[in-house]
């Protein structure tokens, strides 16, 4: 069954009326109407209202408040309500609460205080949305449900007695037998031989470096824990409404959930955006990388924003608030990118509480008077004129390969040198996000034959089966480019030999003898051997031989100097790139532009730097959106593209022109 949303794009965000009197209610749903908003996700943090003590249940504050909605065309996005257990849980049962490595027991007080493998908190979890379920599943106001909070947020994982059985259990249904895990985890090292099932913990603070086969199973075995809470939930809410998607909201580049493998589980993907304004060109790209990662997760299907902030946010040691227009230009971006929902944490701004100060549509002053309510309703006009391109999807030549992990395996300890994987893989994103070639986010698995480039970044673990799927990739015509560290281990963290990259030595047409990992500060220098141009490189360098490969770029210091460190293969009808080095901008520049040329891939406009272009297709037509984050107006040449901007309802051609930190969408004549 196709679980979908109502046919617009969605706008408005958190409703949490339970934390103010229903005297507030009938004015907010008066502004809500005023703003334009036409969905709220209610009830994700009532728990305890919805369930004072054990025995006793209280809906009737969210019957009148779903009521009201309803009746005010407000659609909602139900809450399951289990992101936070009440304090009378956890005081009649205190084997719930979490437990770090050090032994620590997390108390209430804040949220998500729970053990995700506790038995006694899934039971009753359970029973509160099996409640939820049954009393709602024909509410007219419902249209969707939304399970707990930003799983694994605030918990990364848990050590308690519940998570020690259940992963010692998870171990079991993977390797059948102990000897199989000796194998895997290679516990013939250190004197680690586990000779019974009991003996194994979770991997708790250690004298030493803690095994990392070890660690890396404990990290999958944490994703997993929570996506069974998830699938939990969900079972029981399938059962009561099939006719009703499920989502929960992800967190963009977030390294403990494997995201990838929740994706199946929800109907349609959602997230939570918050960068940080202060820097807003670094922003503008962190919430274009982030929205290419979740659009990515469900290439057929538009995802939802769930939550950003109108203007600043209370968790960072400086919060500042986003200047006037920033608000919408982050949010047209969302839609820009393949969304087709705005929304916001949280409607009215906290009166007390850990989030008071974090902004919301409405603030602590009367809207009135707000500058932030009045962009807010200005925004909810402009997404009612953008109907036309909901449900239309974005379509990359470009892929970036991602894998949980090969994230999780190349971040834990004892490595050559350190590589934060997340950091690279947007850093290479940056590259093609100024120059508005769109990207997605793929999976080493991945079907790519719809693709032109896959660029591998760091991809240190690697399996047989991934291998072999670049490698078809590249021997069909494709272009690769791997960067240093990739295709080092296996599945179970074991060195695959034969000379790195082994599983794509043919590839790549080359092997790696050793690696020459920089301090912060340090640099090298490197060649290109065409155009005898030369550029900065650090962090890493990798001592390369060549087999069926040529170099386009050599080193020019260090006891290696003049070997290669960029590479050039032909492989089949393809190409294979291999960058041994972390280049400087202009470096990096310098190589994706001659790669970007060779596979053949382009922007959809040309347009000056600092103005983001992007394209979305559907059956009925293509829709340019054109998004200026400059302070001053810019002229943008159109080609033969003719079309009708969808804003402001004039016709377009020859050039398109956007005034200061403006937006156009262009409904593309065919």
């Amino acid at each position: 069954m196709t679980r979908t949303l109502p046919p617009h794009l969605l706008y408005g965000g958190d409703y949490n009326p339970e934390q103010w009197p229903e005297s507030v209610w009938a004015d907010d749903v008066r502004l809500m109407r005023e703003a334009g908003v036409n969905i709220l996700c209610v009830g994700i943090f009532s728990w305890a209202k919805l369930q004072p003590s054990e025995k006793r249940f209280d809906f009737g504050w969210l019957d009148r408040v779903l009521d009201l909605l309803a009746a005010n065309d407000i659609s909602v996005c139900l809450a399951t309500a289990t992101a936070s257990p009440p304090p009378w849980l956890s005081k009649k049962h205190p084997a719930i609460l979490p437990v770090t490595s050090d032994g620590i027991v997390l108390q209430v007080g804040s949220r998500q205080q729970y053990s995700p493998s506790s038995a006694i908190y899934r039971r009753y979890a359970a029973a509160l949305v099996t409640r939820i379920a049954n009393r709602y599943r024909k509410h007219p106001a419902v249209v969707a449900w939304h399970l707990n909070n930003e799983y694994a947020c605030h918990l990364h994982e848990c050590h308690s007695e519940a998570s020690t059985v259940a992963f010692r259990q998870w171990l079991r249904a993977k390797y059948k037998t102990l000897a199989a895990l000796n194998a895997a985890w290679g516990t013939a090292f250190w004197s680690q031989l586990y000779g019974h099932w009991e003996e194994i913990f979770t991997p708790r603070r250690a004298p030493y470096h803690t095994n990392p086969t070890q660690c890396l199973d404990f990290k999958r075995f944490t994703s997993d824990a929570f996506l069974e809470l998830y699938k939990m939930e969900a079972a029981i809410l399938r059962k009561a409404t099939p006719h009703l998607p499920l989502t929960t909201n992800f967190m963009g580049f977030f390294k403990p959930l494997d995201y990838r493998a929740w994706a199946a589980e929800l109907d349609f993907i959602a997230w939570d955006s918050y960068p940080d304004p202060v820097d807003e060109a670094s922003a503008r790209h962190t919430g274009a990388a982030g929205h290419d990662l979740m659009r990515s997760l469900k290439p057929e299907r538009p995802f939802v924003l769930m939550e950003q902030a109108t203007s600043a946010v209370n968790w960072r040691p400086t919060n500042s608030p986003k200047r006037p227009g920033l608000m919408r230009l982050g949010s047209l971006q969302t839609v820009a990118r393949g969304g087709d929902g705005v929304m916001f944490f949280q409607w009215r701004a906290s009166k007390a509480g850990a989030e008071k100060f974090h902004s919301g549509l409405i603030q602590h002053i009367p809207p009135e008077q707000s500058r932030v309510f009045a962009e807010v309703k200005a925004l909810g006009a402009e997404l009612k004129k953008l109907t036309p391109v909901v449900g239309s999807l974005v379509r990359n030549k470009v892929a970036i390969v991602v894998d949980w992990h090969a994230w999780w395996a190349v971040e834990t300890e004892s490595k050559p040198g350190r590589i934060d994987y997340a950091a690279w893989a947007q850093s290479l994103h940056g590259w093609f996000y100024e120059k508005n070639i769109g990207v997605d986010f793929v999976h080493p698995d991945a079907d790519l034959t719809g693709f032109n480039l896959v660029v591998a970044p760091a991809l240190y673990l690697l399996t047989i089966k991934s291998a072999a799927n670049l490698d078809s990739f590249v021997a069909r015509g494709g272009t690769l480019l791997a960067t240093y560290f990739t295709g080092i281990v296996d599945e179970n963290e074991h060195v695959v030999l034969g000379g790195y990259p082994a599983l794509l030595r043919k590839t790549l047409g080359l092997w790696v003898e050793e690696w020459a990992p920089y301090p912060d500060g340090r640099t090298n220098e490197i060649k290109f051997t065409r155009s005898r141009q030369t550029h900065a490189c650090s962090q890493w360098c990798d001592l390369l031989h060549l087999e069926s490969a040529s170099a386009i770029a050599t080193y020019s210091k260090d006891f290696f100097a003049g070997r290669p460190a960029i590479t050039k293969n032909n492989h089949g009808q393809g190409t294979a790139y291999y960058l041994g080095t972390k280049l400087d901008s202009a470096g990096l520049d310098q190589l994706l532009t001659e790669i970007s040329r060779q596979a053949d891939v382009s922007a959809p406009l040309a347009a000056p730097a600092g103005v983001e272009i992007t394209q979305r297709e559907s059956a009925s037509g293509k829709f340019i959106f054109a998004l200026n984050y400059h302070d001053s107006p810019v002229k943008i040449p159109l080609g033969k593209i003719r079309g009708k901007n969808l804003i402001t309802g004039d016709s377009v051609s020859k050039y398109l022109k956007l005034a200061p930190l403006d937006v156009a969408v262009v409904a593309v004549e065919s």
